[in-house]
């Protein structure tokens, strides 16, 4: 099989695209704007605090998890979300740098 479009790029550069994609959608914000603001693990109070069906609440929960941002404990029949702060460290390092280094330029 060849090879895919990302084995072109780097392993970081990847990670932040992954990260960017899951954040690509505003029920996904809205999500973890809840999340920092409960500051605590939540199991069913997510689909009350938002607009959409549980099963598309469900399935952004599970593009937030499978990127890296929340966490997911199961306890008993549901499972409890919570920010995953490895992923925003990545993200808070790469902005930084990013931020650094535009505010060196000298640019038109």
């Amino acid at each position: 099989m060849g090879a895919t479009k990302t084995d072109f790029f780097t392993e970081k550069q990847n990670q932040i695209a992954t990260i960017a994609k899951a954040l690509g959608h505003p029920a996904r914000i809205a999500i973890i704007e809840y999340l920092l603001k409960v500051n605590e693990c939540i199991c069913g109070d997510i689909v009350n605090e938002l607009p959409l069906a549980q099963p598309t609440v469900s399935q952004h929960l599970k593009e937030l998890k499978n990127a890296g941002l929340i966490k997911g404990n199961i306890e008993g029949n549901t499972i409890c979300y919570c920010i995953d702060d490895k992923a925003f460290e990545v993200l808070n390092t790469y902005f930084s740098n990013i931020i650094s280094t535009v505010k060196k330029q000298n640019c038109c």
